[in-house]
């Protein structure tokens, strides 16, 4: 796909994307989100960990409303099902890690496509708005789904009633996600947080993931045998093997993600 909204850059393992509309805050349009969710897939292929990021002083502002005429018109439900949907899925099914590398404003949509990725690191300045309910919508992108699991009820719910803004300072403190860092230091950290995990053991994470995602479904019983049968797979990879050598030599581990 030739990326009109977004750009692709793959170094060192690691596939950066970075949403590209800086005049509008990166806002979500129809191509955006197509450009997204085939980005993500490839450098799901290609890499061992992708980040999402922006380009100008915001992450994302959401749903690209459009014009006043357009705005009242757009179909929901079918572009919620058909455009966010693949796209979320494409992020949260990535079988390698995901950052959300948010670099400033994460509002409405944008805030829940942050929330979907494994990995949300922010920087001091950026914050994120529930802002459905300004406009008489509910959350929506995840949102509801992804609030609830990573800062509890009662955050989840003021988050969605209020609107307010979360800096990312309580988002970190809330556990609505893994790292705020000083706006000076925030590239320098979260290309680090991308090295780590690209070159790690990717099996592992991936099924990690997998783990911790089932968990809010399974009973004790069958998480404890899903973890069984999910480390028995990591158990044969060259990685644990390397791993193991590592140790026992005392040394860092050069793990080749299989």
């Amino acid at each position: 796909m030739d990326y009109q909204t977004i750009t692709y850059r793959l170094a060192d393992n690691i596939a950066t994307i970075t949403l590209n509309r800086p005049d509008v805050m990166n806002a979500l349009s129809t191509q955006m989100r197509a450009e997204i969710t085939d980005a993500v897939i490839t450098g799901g292929r290609e890499a061992r960990c992708v980040v999402l990021t922006g380009a100008g002083r915001a992450f994302c502002s959401g749903q690209d409303l459009g014009d006043r005429a357009s705005a009242a018109n757009i179909d929901l439900e079918r572009t919620l099902r058909d455009e966010y949907q693949p796209m979320l899925n494409a992020i949260t099914d990535c079988p390698v890690p995901t950052i959300s590398a948010v670099n400033g404003a994460a509002a409405g949509a944008g805030a829940n496509l942050a929330l979907g990725a494994d990995v949300v690191i922010a920087t001091e300045s950026a914050f994120f708005m529930q802002a459905f309910t300004k406009i008489g919508l509910i959350p929506d992108a995840g949102g509801t789904y992804f609030m609830p699991r990573q800062m509890g009820m009662a955050k989840a719910m003021g988050a969605a009633l209020f609107a307010d803004k979360i800096t990312a300072t309580q988002a970190e403190k809330w556990g609505m996600i893994w790292e705020v860092v000083a706006d000076d230091d925030f590239a320098d950290t979260w290309k680090a947080r991308a090295a780590h995990l690209a070159n790690g053991p990717t099996v592992a994470f991936a099924e990690a993931k997998a783990a911790i995602r089932a968990s809010f479904e399974n009973s004790l019983e069958d998480q404890l045998a899903l973890e069984a049968k999910l480390q028995g797979k990591c158990g044969k990879t060259r990685d644990f093997k390397e791993g193991v050598l590592a140790f026992l030599d005392k040394r860092t581990a050069d793990f080749e993600g299989r």
